[in-house]
């Protein structure tokens, strides 16, 4: 695979470069919001700088991807513009009250109500910006 063939948004990680629509860097995927098992692609946190908020890239302004880089079709105007990501809600299956103790359990485990094991954090993005900059 060379730099130029498009990959699928399954393969986009935490650090990858983020290009505007004219090509410009302009900041790295943080964090990548879809549901992989229904193929669902929602969009990306994006950080822009080391210490600003990260921005949320809605799926239907992200255009080509290819390895290691996220092409948008916005401007680095527009995208300074983005609201902030926000962590989504994470889901759980109501039960109705007479539900026994064993399916209690199993609703535990197939939909536990928590946030992502790993939080965005300084450290990580100091991380993605010493990758940056090596990988010019």
């Amino acid at each position: 695979m060379t730099n130029g063939d498009p990959v699928s948004w399954l393969m986009i990680e935490p650090g990858w470069k983020v290009v505007d629509s004219q090509g410009q860097e302009v900041g790295s995927v943080d964090e990548v919001a879809g549901d992989s098992s229904d193929d669902i692609f929602n969009g990306l946190s994006i950080s822009m700088s080391l210490l600003g908020k990260p921005r949320y890239v809605p799926s239907e302004q992200v255009g080509t991807i290819t390895e290691g880089r996220v092409h948008l079709t916005l401007t680095k105007d527009q995208i300074e513009h983005l609201g902030e990501f926000e962590e989504p809600a994470t889901s759980a299956e109501i039960l109705p009250e007479g539900a026994g103790a064993m399916r209690r359990a199993e609703a535990a485990v197939d939909a536990p109500t928590r946030s992502h094991a790993e939080g965005l954090n300084f450290v990580t993005r100091v991380a993605h910006a010493v990758r940056r900059i090596f990988r010019r």
